[in-house]
């Protein structure tokens, strides 16, 4: 079922037009956060963003630090809503490859939500991914950064329980959360975001 499922978003991002990039302009994080908030204020609705080509993770997984073998007090993700043609997406087994190498927080890959107890979805954040043989073989010696920051690495570790990659082959990525995240706003997981269902 999963390899059906994927293989629809694989061919659904092939057919996708990729979209041109725009250059990030500030180095002030506060306000580059609030800028993309600005421009992703049409996503609240969910049914904008499956207009625009974006479709929800077929695994269905609210993604929670705890069940991927990382300390639970760290949080949540949430569900992914994914735009193939961005990522690039190639193959889905044994895991999930691709070839993009898109990085552009202006047109984000990946849009998170909070899924809520009524059925509805809140958009809490943003998210860029690479993978990381494609980034390396576009000529980067370095992974990505926004910000100041390195984009985080991961891969899946044997020797943890769960999945540090989340089926997807090793890959950078870099969160930008909408919601205020304790630990920081570009960090991966956030505390203040719930895959535990809220009532609205």
């Amino acid at each position: 079922m999963r390899r059906i499922l994927w293989g629809g978003v694989i061919a659904m991002g092939l057919a996708a037009a990729s979209l041109p990039t725009v250059a990030l302009m500030t180095d002030d994080t506060e306000t580059m956060i609030e800028e993309l908030r600005a421009a992703m204020q049409r996503f609240e609705d969910v049914n904008v963003a499956l207009a625009e080509g974006y479709m929800p993770d077929p695994s269905g997984e609210c993604v929670k630090a705890g069940e991927h073998g990382l300390p639970a007090e760290l949080g949540h993700m949430g569900i992914h809503y994914l735009r193939p043609d961005l990522l690039g997406l190639t193959t889905t087994e044994p895991r999930v490859d691709g070839s993009g190498t898109h990085t552009d927080f202006r047109n984000p890959a990946i849009l998170l939500y909070e899924p809520q107890a009524d059925g509805s979805m809140v958009l809490v954040g943003i998210e860029n991914l690479v993978f990381a043989r494609a980034w390396q073989e576009a000529g980067n010696a370095e992974p990505p950064n926004f910000l100041g920051r390195r984009w985080d690495y991961m891969a899946e570790d044997p020797a943890i329980p769960g999945d540090q990659a989340h089926g997807f082959e090793p890959h950078y990525d870099q969160h930008v959360w909408f919601r205020n995240n304790p630990g920081g706003n570009l960090e991966p997981f956030n505390p203040a975001v719930s895959c535990d269902l809220r009532s609205t």
